[in-house]
């Protein structure tokens, strides 16, 4: 099949673009370095960073210092911004962006912490019309275009709600990444592409349904059973299982695991592994 034409000059104008871009990039980070031991306390918190590979560890610091550098942090309920509040949130956020780039957190750049659980007032209609309003407690939540939201203890305890495949920072930057995978593929150039993308969409449909009923037979799941919820909570549930139980979840969802794997282009089961074997 014939590919698009680009205009004259297109190349020469994008390779300029990389250029630039890189130089920015690079002045940010030097200007911005992250200190050596804010950045290994961050990391040793969360172990299922800790035990990435060298490489990867080195390019997420870069990543997180330029998020960092992007976007604007704000406190609620009293909660006070520091540099081990901001670091904390970036270095989880930008694991599952290590190989997509900060481009795909584009379309927003506030992020509000607050202090403890929010409780989110609530008005649905029932089958029968009935009016029901009701406050839902929140550990977070992400709107098109922003701001991101997050509660402090949630943030702060990843290292240790990692045994329950739980991460409220990566739960709500999937949602990003989701509202931004919906924004384009009305950009997908090929219909190759654009086929690509809804095998893919196919099949973590399939994968949803298989999750939906074991959850509705009871049966005990590596994923919080929330995701039963809607294919986009599915997606966010997998990824926080996928990022901090990377190993559990190849093992008992093999096919959810190659999904994410190939969304995300990282395989941290693999990483992990060969963390352990040096």
């Amino acid at each position: 099949m014939a590919t698009e034409a680009k205009p004259a000059g297109w190349t020469t104008w994008s390779r300029w673009r990389r250029a630039w871009q890189l130089r920015r990039d690079n002045a940010v980070v030097s200007r911005r370095a992250i200190p050596d031991d804010l950045w290994q306390l961050s990391v040793q918190r969360c172990p299922f960073i800790a035990l990435r590979t060298d490489d990867e560890l080195v390019r997420l610091r870069r990543l997180s210092t330029l998020f960092l550098n992007d976007k604007e942090f704000s406190g609620a309920q009293g909660m006070q911004i520091n540099d081990e509040v901001a670091m904390a949130v970036a270095l989880q956020a930008c694991l599952p962006i290590l190989n997509l780039g900060l481009a795909r957190y584009r379309a927003f750049k506030g992020i509000v912490i607050h202090a403890d659980e929010v409780l989110a007032q609530r008005v649905e209609i029932d089958e029968d019309g009935v009016v029901h309003e009701y406050d839902e407690p929140l550990s977070g939540e992400a709107m098109q275009g922003g701001p991101v939201m997050l509660t402090w203890p949630d943030v702060a305890e990843a290292g240790e709600t990692a045994a329950w495949a739980y991460n409220v920072v990566i739960h709500e930057f999937a949602h990003v990444l989701d509202m931004d995978s919906h924004a384009l593929q009305s950009q997908l150039s090929t219909p190759e592409l654009r086929a690509t993308h809804q095998r893919w969409l196919q099949d973590l449909t399939l994968e949803f349904e298989g999750f939906t009923r074991d959850v509705e037979c009871g049966a005990n799941t590596l994923l919080d059973p929330y995701g039963a919820e809607s294919l986009q909570e599915f997606f966010a549930v997998a990824s926080e299982a996928f990022f901090v139980q990377a190993v559990e979840l190849q093992q008992t969802q093999s096919a959810l695991y190659d999904l994410l794997r190939r969304y995300y282009l990282q395989d941290p089961a693999a990483s992990l592994r060969s963390r352990a074997s040096e």
